[in-house]
Order: C-alpha cells, then sequence, then structure tokens
C-alpha cells in the first residue's frame, strides 16, 4: 500500500441562477451542492445582463424553469461546459445554441415522480366525491346540501373511480406510468396515448381519439414541443365526454386556453384541475381565474420540501457526473 489519500473530487465553480425558485421557503439543505462544487449562488431569475454577469468565470451554471435563450447563451464565456436545469422539462432553454456552444445540458427526470403522480390523484379523488363542487357551494353560501342531502348531492358528480376510465396522454414516462399504477390500484381502466406504441404492465394503448372518447378522467403528462404545443384544442374537448375531468400536471401550453375555457364553459367537459398554465400565472384577465369547474394551483407539484430536497440530490448528482464525465441525464441536441 501507498500510504497515499485518494485525491479529492474536482470542485468546479457552480452558479445557480435563480435558487429562490426552489428554496422559496429558505428551508433547503445546501450543504451536498456546497460540497460538490464551489457555488455561487443567486435568488430571484436576472435579466439576460445579469444572467451574462453571473455566468462568467462558472463551468456549471443551474437554472430552475427560467429562460435561456439562443442569444444569451451565443455570449456565454468559454468557461461554462454545462448548464442543468433542475426540473424535467427542458423547453425553456435553446438546445441548439447549447449544443453548437458545446454546452451539455441536464436535467434532473426523476424527482417529482410521486408527488406529481399523488397530485393527479388527489384531483382524480377530489372530483370522483365531489369536494370542489361541496366547497364552492359552501363558499357561495349555499348550505342545502347539508339540510337536505337527499334531495341536493343528487346534483353533483358523486361516484366510485372502479370501473370508471383514466386516459393518460403522453403516459409512458415515468409520472405517467406512477399515475396509472395509483389508478389501477382504486380498480380503474388505464388507457395510454404514446407515440412508443408502449404502455405500462396493466394498462392498454390507445389512439389519443379513442383515448379521449371513453375517458372519465384525461390526464396530460407529454413533454411541451413543436408537436404537442396546443395538443389539446377544440377538437379534442369535443371528443370527451360531458361528463369528463381533465388534469394537467405536465405544461399549459400542451392545451390550447381559449379551447379550454370555451369548453368548461359550455359544458363540453365537466371540469379541469390545471396545475400548469400558459403563462404561469394566467394572464390578469384570463376567464380561468372565475370558471367554477376550474381548479387551479400555482405549479405546485414538486412544490413539496422532501421532493425538492431530492431535486437537490439530482442537481449534485449531476454536478459530479459533469465532473466524472458521465453523461447522466443529458439532454440529446436537437
Amino acid at each position: 500500500m501507498s500510504g497515499l489519500a485518494a485525491a479529492a473530487p474536482r470542485r468546479p465553480k457552480c452558479v445557480v441562477l435563480n435558487l429562490k425558485r426552489m428554496d422559496f421557503d429558505g428551508r433547503l439543505d445546501l450543504s451536498a451542492l456546497r460540497a460538490a462544487a464551489d457555488v455561487e449562488a443567486f435568488d430571484a431569475s436576472p435579466s439576460d445582463a445579469l444572467i451574462l454577469e453571473r455566468v462568467a468565470g462558472a463551468e456549471v451554471v443551474i437554472t430552475k424553469e427560467m429562460v435561456l435563450r439562443g442569444d444569451v447563451v451565443a455570449r456565454f464565456p468559454a468557461s461554462v461546459r454545462c448548464v442543468i436545469e433542475a426540473g424535467t422539462g427542458y423547453n425553456n432553454h435553446d438546445r441548439g445554441a447549447l449544443a453548437a456552444r458545446g454546452i451539455v445540458l441536464r436535467t434532473c427526470p426523476a424527482y417529482s415522480i410521486e408527488a406529481v403522480a399523488t397530485l393527479v390523484l388527489t384531483h382524480v379523488l377530489a372530483f370522483s366525491a365531489s369536494i370542489y363542487e361541496q366547497r364552492r357551494r359552501l363558499q357561495a353560501g349555499d348550505r342545502r346540501h347539508f339540510e337536505d342531502m337527499d334531495a341536493n348531492i343528487g346534483t353533483m358528480p358523486h361516484f366510485e373511480l372502479a370501473g370508471k376510465t383514466l386516459g393518460l396522454v403522453g403516459g409512458n414516462g415515468a409520472i405517467g406510468t406512477r399515475v396509472g399504477q395509483l389508478a389501477l390500484a382504486f380498480g380503474m381502466r388505464v388507457l395510454v396515448s404514446t407515440r412508443s406504441g408502449r404502455c405500462p404492465a396493466g394498462c392498454e394503448v390507445a389512439s389519443l381519439p379513442a383515448l379521449l372518447e371513453a375517458s372519465d378522467f384525461v390526464s396530460v403528462h407529454c413533454p411541451l414541443s413543436d408537436d404537442t404545443r396546443g395538443l389539446l384544442g377544440a377538437e379534442a374537448f369535443g371528443r370527451m365526454k360531458p361528463s369528463a375531468y381533465l388534469v394537467n400536471t405536465a405544461r399549459g401550453a400542451v392545451l390550447d386556453e381559449a379551447a379550454l375555457v370555451a369548453a368548461l364553459r359550455d359544458g363540453a367537459i365537466a371540469g379541469a384541475a390545471l396545475d400548469v398554465q400558459d403563462p404561469e400565472p394566467p394572464a390578469p384577465d384570463s376567464p380561468l381565474w372565475d370558471l367554477d369547474n376550474a381548479i387551479l394551483t400555482p405549479h405546485v407539484g414538486w412544490r413539496r420540501l422532501e421532493t425538492r430536497q431530492r431535486l437537490l440530490a439530482s442537481v449534485v448528482a449531476d454536478v459530479e457526473a459533469h465532473v466524472a464525465g458521465s453523461d447522466l441525464n443529458v439532454v440529446a441536441p436537437p
């Protein structure tokens, strides 16, 4: 034995451009990240000029749901070799510009599987037990479903999930697979529309039109791309049952918002739970704010403390993979 201690791993200079997006409550433990890299962290999402100022001399740039446009990437210093998006989607980053500069893009694809999947089932369960409608009536001062339950509960959707059908649009990924597993545990039939033609065990492959027509709940799980932008619009909502509910925890722009508003207003579908919108938050004058059958949350699927700590662990793993030259979580160039 030589008696020589192993060399410590290299600690690259790393800048976190908008830490507040992940650590909005100051509760994250950053010690593992600081052990893996020489970290400089900034709170709020910066302007383009500040982005360029802050990445000066950095080797690794970490972002969370902020836009990196191609013209900004083109002006990155040569020191930047890796961008880590602390999340699943990478639609906010110009992959072509990053590839042109030889900058590797990595993501954190698995951190929020359980949190997002349980949020989907939370909405499915709440819709099936008329929870949202009962709450809406109470807030409006209407207590008739307490005073004359037999007459009034019957005016609300109130049903068991066993035997009902859940359709997963793009549901062959990790989150969609987990949603399918949870739905199967409730005795639901699960349909999956996916380009691969494959689906998780216990589920059934269906074309998108067939899925929309058969489903009592439709949950969106496809990434946002040129192919999926506006994927579900007037034609899709027209195929859904008037009693069906839509849940979107993917990306807001997968839906045509104007068409969705019309479908909700006209009763073409029974309701929608939207954890994502386009933009986020919706415009102040968006009709979504005032629709009784639209449930809005501010992209909370990934925001539980345990989920965010797992996200940070995935970021650390990406930093370590960069140092080691591993292809862990590398996004292929376009």
